[in-house]
């Protein structure tokens, strides 16, 4: 039987991407958290058997056996908080809080309750990902030196959305939205960062809509991570710099860019180039819908050591990526590369 799913909020990111994960995973939610009657009236219609539960402490005393966080960043350390003293397992959209302080905090808790929990850092399942991980594993690259990321786009009018409106302290901002994606997948594929440098700006929103992140990795990789609402000419989506060659991803989903000559071929994402030499690369297995399968499994392990062990994503990742987020807005409003111990 499959488990008991309750989902807080029914937004962009509850409705379009945890709902239908969870739905195509064989579980869909069987209840969902929001006050808004408009949101009611989407999840009766999408989702007829589901419950809806004006807040996460009604939903809570509906038994769930997996609680997943998709409420605004603001709130989803408060959340996870609560799903755990419950001693329900929990699934906490990206970021796991907004701060490290607060995202330590409750991976401290699940583990001090035995209480398993992950964080939907669905971006490292992108096929640009994965088959860049392949690429490292078989040295096609040589001795990477630079890893590029860019997610980038032409908004010069914001949303009118709470990710706009809202202060960094409440989860607005670029480095909160986007910074989760890019930072950790910089630090799984190339190992933690030992200093970082950063400049962010608000033109159009209150908190930041354009940000540049240079990590320095222990291993000596750089990574230089963009992220902007105001870029007229997005891309190159990818870029990583090795030895023997680069691999380079100009196209990220529906997202416009400037730059021709590198369309994806079918069945590969992205090239293999060395100068004038450039080769297609064939995409690797896998996909967004891998991350619930692989929740579902681990809730089935035989204790809760094996169940945290099976969790797609070690929260403990997530703690670290928001060391480097807090080390970037320290380095943005100073001025100067900041140090992690």
């Amino acid at each position: 039987m499959s488990p008991r799913v309750a989902l807080v909020g029914y937004g962009s990111a509850g409705r379009g991407i945890h709902a239908p994960l969870l739905a195509a995973a064989g579980a869909p939610p069987a209840v969902v958290v929001t006050a808004d009657p408009g949101r009611a009236a989407q999840v009766a219609a999408d989702l007829p058997d589901a419950l809806v539960a004006p807040d996460l402490g009604a939903a809570l005393a509906t038994g769930p056996d997996l609680v997943v966080v998709a409420s605004p960043s603001g709130v989803h350390a408060l959340n996870a908080l609560a799903c755990l003293e419950a001693g329900v397992p929990v699934v906490v959209d990206k970021p796991l809080a907004v701060d490290a302080r607060q995202a330590a905090d409750v991976v401290d808790l699940a583990a001090a309750l035995g209480v398993p929990m992950t964080v939907f850092q669905n971006r490292r399942l992108d096929p640009e990902n994965l088959t860049l991980a392949r690429l490292l594993a078989d040295r096609a690259l040589g001795e990477v030196h630079r890893f590029e990321r860019r997610w980038e786009r032409w908004r010069p009018v914001s949303k009118d959305r709470w990710r706009e409106n809202a202060p960094a302290a409440e989860g607005g901002g670029m480095l909160l939205d986007l910074g989760p994606h890019l930072v950790d997948v910089a630090l799984l594929l190339f190992g933690p960062a030992v200093a970082v440098y950063a400049e962010t700006a608000a033109w159009t929103t209150r908190a930041e809509d354009e940000a540049f992140l240079a990590l320095e990795h222990a291993g000596g990789v750089r990574s230089h991570l963009t992220m902007s609402s105001v870029a007229g000419a997005p891309g190159p989506r990818t870029r990583v710099l090795g030895s023997a060659g680069a691999y380079v991803v100009t196209r990220f989903e529906a997202e416009a860019h400037a730059f021709g000559g590198f369309e994806d071929e079918p069945g590969c994402t992205g090239w293999l180039v060395a100068g004038e030499d450039r080769a297609p690369v064939p995409t690797a297995p896998g996909g967004h819908g891998d991350f619930y399968p692989a929740v579902l499994a681990a809730l089935a392990a035989p204790d809760a050591a094996a169940r945290q062990a099976a969790m797609p994503v070690d929260p403990r990742d997530a703690v670290a990526t928001a060391r480097v987020l807090d080390a970037a807005r320290e380095s943005a409003a100073q001025r100067r590369v900041v140090g992690l111990a």
